[in-house]
């Protein structure tokens, strides 16, 4: 029996993917709430199927699949996420992912986006959906975003969620210098000023929930 691992940290999300890759016949090997367990787990486990959200404590779903592609286990990855910018879409399959969708969409589309992604195929739910677009002289607004790192985007969503420069160092387990380094890169590639508008920026291409 094909086996499947569930990462996300919300316990609602879990018990519904679950449902549903038990219905299409997996056995759920484990499940777990945060990305560096999800690591422990794949490599102990090599499931054949690893649902995958983005946002997660210790370490978010681009930095599992980075670790997951180096260390080059036949695990497909299908990314389940409320981020649905195209952004997101391409650097997920980019970054070594077989498949994204959006938490929007429904049962079915989330049993077909499994099949397809268990049949090799990559599967994409809309990705041009919601994504800026700038004047023809000016940077797009995903041309500047592709600019940003893992790291440097993740600053970036804990900045316009409110967090300090203290709780994003310990929520990413770095310095507060480090921190302050990539939330001044963030702005220098962006073009923004200040966090306010960094927050008006994010909530216009769906980088935050």
């Amino acid at each position: 029996m094909r086996k499947a691992l569930i990462v996300d940290d919300h316990p609602f999300i879990r018990r519904i993917v679950r449902l549903v890759l038990e219905k299409a016949n997996f056995q759920i090997a484990a499940e777990t709430d945060n990305g560096a367990t999800a690591l422990d787990l794949a490599r102990s486990h090599v499931p054949h199927l690893i649902v995958l959200d983005l946002s997660m404590p210790k370490l978010d779903g681009f930095e599992v699949l980075k670790r997951l592609n180096i260390l080059g286990l036949p695990i497909k990855v299908l990314v389940l996420t409320s981020k649905g910018s195209a952004f997101f879409a391409d650097r997920c399959i980019r970054a070594g992912a077989i498949g994204f969708i959006e938490k929007t969409e429904d049962v079915d589309a989330l049993t077909q986006a499994i099949n397809h992604v268990m049949s090799g195929r990559i599967y994409l739910n809309d990705p041009d959906a919601n994504v800026a677009t700038a004047d023809n002289d000016k940077p797009s607004d995903l041309q500047l975003i592709k600019k940003l790192s893992d790291r440097e985007l993740r600053t970036l969503q804990y900045l316009v969620s409110g967090y300090s420069n203290k709780k994003i160092s310990e929520t990413m387990l770095l310095s507060e210098k480090t921190v302050s380094t990539y939330k001044t890169r963030v702005l220098n590639k962006l073009n923004i000023k200040s966090v306010v508008y960094l927050a008006e920026f994010a909530k216009r291409n769906n980088l935050v929930e």
